[in-house]
């Protein structure tokens, strides 16, 4: 699965960013913020235009991501729904 394709808050581990060809600087800014294979990351929310951008978490720190970028980062989902119960 991929980034753009997770439900709002539900918890996922990146498996993989992919790059679009050689030298990707996206893929590569990608991973240099933190996007990297056992690290934990949510979209937290969605934006109302487009359903662009994403809030994506990953660890304590938040970025607006656009869908085509999130597109690039590979997730396997922890299987909980973390915003189960609230309002």
């Amino acid at each position: 699965m991929m980034l753009s394709d997770l439900p709002r808050r539900t918890l996922a581990t990146v498996e993989a960013v992919e790059d679009r060809g050689p030298n990707d600087p996206i893929a590569r800014r990608l991973r240099e913020l933190g996007f990297v294979d056992g690290e934990q990351v949510q979209v937290m929310a969605i934006g109302p235009i487009g359903a662009e951008p994403l809030l994506v978490q990953i660890g304590y720190t938040r970025f607006a991501l656009r869908r085509e970028e999130a597109a690039r980062v590979r997730v396997r989902s922890n299987g909980a729904d973390q915003g189960a119960g609230q309002a």
